[in-house]
């Protein structure tokens, strides 16, 4: 069963919300309500693929630190290693 753009977003949503480490939580969250208004079906799995990705490894990833799992190279990874959290 494939998802439509609507449902993937909110699947996306939740998926950034709702982690299991606070910081990363608000990290994910905000750099996907920045983002995800402006992406085509295809960057909207790419989004769904990296927030399905493990705390400790995306905390390294953005810190550009060595992980043991392997993080896609592609334009939303990119965005989000750029992005730049703002209260």
């Amino acid at each position: 069963m494939s998802l439509n753009i609507h449902e993937l977003k909110n699947k996306i949503f939740y998926r950034s919300s709702y982690r299991g480490s606070k910081e990363m939580d608000i990290l994910l969250k905000s750099f996907v309500k920045h983002i995800i208004g402006n992406l085509n079906f295809n960057e909207l799995n790419s989004l769904l693929e990296l927030v399905k990705i493990d705390d400790v490894t995306l905390y390294k990833y953005k810190q550009g630190l060595k992980t043991d799992s392997k993080v896609p190279d592609n334009k939303i990874t990119k965005l989000f290693k750029n992005f730049n959290y703002k209260k």
